[in-house]
């Protein structure tokens, strides 16, 4: 296994305070990408530049990670607009480092780092991937003449593009822009996301989290939080918030988090100055509040006391606020930029809008308001797509799997390892993937099959189960389980037969008369009306379930069908289907067995609630057994 890595960040140090000019989303990246990886076994250096006296030439920071002060420049904070100049220094440092060290590759971030680990490759032959977190020409093309670094930044990006082993793009937007500024070879460049941490951000009580803001509890709160610089389109945020008290009517309070100290200061961060006369100009000074910059410890409290995130930058290469916000509960409304319309879906998790359009602003903010139960679903929504996508330890992993293949490349063993290790993560992926779409989907219908279930063993009614190959042993499995015990001890035996397993009515029906009916004679055989049937098939067409649902319906019998890809025509015959959405069969079974174990979770719960409940359940299966007589009557009908 891979074990030591260099990862340079020439002016974006894990240990910043987040919030100042220079101080945001990469030192966020960075660090939670190191973290992360020592995590999973991984020797982290971090190489930044020592902009302090006082700083230490190495600095244990968390399990397996290291921050290592490179000498280039003066010991004090230089822009990282004027840094280039001090990169020699920092190449020639950080080399006599990587010398002792023996790096087996290197994670170079930002422009400037990546020409330092390009000229490392040059000097020792060490691999390297590079996350840019801006692109230059990009930039150039908003920013303009605001945009103040040299011009020999695209020169040095063409070189990075050709010279890298691979490139880490944050975004398919960046993807893009690659391929179409500089020329990049698609097949070395992989989009790996940034993301939040679970444990640093998660949603917190509303009131709570006003309380410990000092917030009125009821009004209104709209937040923006990241670096005070003109580009992140702060001051169309402000004009949108008074659009949206002046033309909406809304009374709400906008809170502005970020800048280079504590204290809001327009002489230590000028923007906030600039933004200050417009909330004056807007008539708002009363109602927007410039909180200053605060810790990474503080900030799940303001995610969490707003009502929605506001963020509309010119453009934006990732931006890992969205992310967070969306981990703590709160909807964004985000400009349609880069990362920005990546991350937040549209229409689901918040609103896209123009990147300078404050009435597009206003008007979504009006809008959500308007809808406390739209907003409601939007904060649900938003929780799972980050929870689901955004992860840092899904990120890590992505990464980690990306320096496998670079390291590959030039080792055939490992070359051969990563092929298979590439199977692995694929199959494992691909499980997760059906998996939370199938609870997403499913969650409900899963109560309601374990409902038919239970009320049917407390009418004293049988269960009886069928299913071909894989699907047998499923169906033997469930069988097992309800009969025997799931997890509870101490509870009776539930009655439960599994059509596929007696052996001599499976061959001898079969050879005198056919397999396709199979199931239905034992059915017609053993089935009594209120009793259950569960049809377990990946593709819902499977001949002998069929048919045995068939027959399971003309006795009136309940049913339940536990299918894949379109549900077949086991869909329209069953009350319950559970349709896992895959088209593939072996995550469809794997997804089966999962929603099985549940079902006789489920089940187990009920029968050990207590004759009381078993009462209740009695009644509540009675309407389910009326509900289904209308509903085949109404069939018969229209048959």
């Amino acid at each position: 296994m891979l074990k030591r890595i260099a990862m340079i960040s020439e002016h974006a140090s894990p240990l910043a305070m987040l919030g100042g000019v220079d101080a945001g989303g990469q030192n966020v990246y960075v660090g939670q990408l190191a973290r992360h990886l020592g995590a999973l076994g991984y020797e982290i250096d971090v190489l930044t530049r020592r902009d302090s006296p006082l700083l230490p030439e190495t600095a244990e920071w968390a399990n397996g990670v290291r921050i290592v002060h490179v000498p280039a420049g003066p010991a004090e904070f230089v822009r990282k607009e004027d840094l280039l100049p001090h990169m020699d220094e920092f190449t020639v440092n950080a080399l006599r480092w990587c010398r002792r060290r023996r790096y087996e590759l290197l994670h170079a971030n930002f422009w400037m780092s990546g020409l330092v680990a390009a000229e490392i490759k040059r000097a020792l032959g060490t691999p390297f991937v590079v996350t840019f977190h801006a692109l230059g020409r990009v930039r150039r093309a908003f920013q303009r003449t605001a945009d103040e670094f040299p011009d020999q930044r695209f020169e040095i990006e063409d070189r990075i593009v050709m010279e890298a082993d691979h490139v880490i793009a944050e975004c398919p937007q960046e993807q893009e822009d690659l391929i179409r500024y500089y020329n990049a070879d698609p097949a070395r460049v992989t989009i790996i996301p940034g993301g939040f941490d679970p444990t640093e951000m998660w949603p917190i009580s509303k009131p709570l989290a006003r309380i410990s803001l000092g917030l009125l509890p009821d009004e209104p709160v709209i937040l923006q939080l990241g670096r005070m610089v003109p580009r992140k389109g702060v001051d169309t945020a402000i004009r949108g918030f008074a659009g949206l008290r002046r033309e909406h009517g809304v009374s709400a309070r906008l809170l502005i988090v970020g800048g280079d100290s504590d204290v809001p200061d327009p002489v230590t961060t000028p923007e906030i100055g600039r933004l200050q006369a417009i909330v004056a100009e807007e008539g708002v000074s009363d109602y927007v509040t410039f909180v200053g910059r605060r810790g990474r410890e503080a900030l799940k409290y303001y995610y969490g006391a707003a009502d929605l995130f506001v963020t509309t930058p010119w453009y934006e290469p990732f931006g890992i606020t969205p992310v967070e916000a969306m981990a703590c509960g709160t909807p964004v409304i985000g400009a349609n930029v880069g990362g920005i319309k990546f991350t937040v879906r549209d229409g689901e998790t918040g609103y896209l809008v123009p990147p300078d359009d404050p009435s597009a602003i206003g008007e979504r903010l009006a809008h959500l308001f308007r809808h406390p139960r739209l907003l409601s679903a939007f904060r649900r929504q938003a929780i799972k797509r980050a929870n689901d996508l955004f992860t840092w330890e899904r990120v890590a992993h992505g990464a980690a799997a990306l320096y496998e293949e670079v390291l590959a490349a030039g080792e055939p063993a490992r070359r051969e390892q990563a092929a298979h290790l590439a199977v692995v993560d694929r199959g494992f992926e691909d499980a997760m993937r059906c998996l939370h779409e199938s609870q997403r989907r499913l969650r409900t219908e899963i109560l309601d099959a374990a409902e038919v279930l239970s009320a049917g063993f407390a009418h004293d009614s049988k269960l009886l189960v069928c299913g071909n190959g894989g699907s047998a042993a499923d169906a033997q499995h469930i069988v097992a389980e309800f009969v025997g015990r799931f997890k509870a001890t101490g509870r009776r035996g539930l009655p439960a037969i599994a059509l596929t397993a007696d052996t001599a009515v499976l061959t001898a029906w079969s050879n005198d008369v056919g397999y396709d009916d199979v199931f239905a004679r034992q059915v017609e055989a053993l089935g009594r009306r209120g009793d259950v049937l569960l049809g377990i098939s990946t593709s819902g067409r499977s001949r002998n379930v069929v048919r045995a649902f068939e027959a399971a319906a003309r006795l009136g019998m309940r049913r339940v069908a536990l299918v894949g890809g379109d549900g077949g025509e086991l869909r329209d015959l069953a009350e319950i289907a559970l349709i896992v959405p895959s088209t593939d069969t072996q995550h469809i079974q794997e997804t089966h067995g999962v929603i099985i174990h549940l079902l006789c979770e489920l089940v187990e719960r009920r029968v050990l609630a207590g004759r009381t409940e078993l009462r209740r359940d009695v009644t509540n299966v009675r309407g389910l057994w009326q509900d289904g007589d209308e509903r085949e009557r109404r069939r018969a009908r229209a048959a």
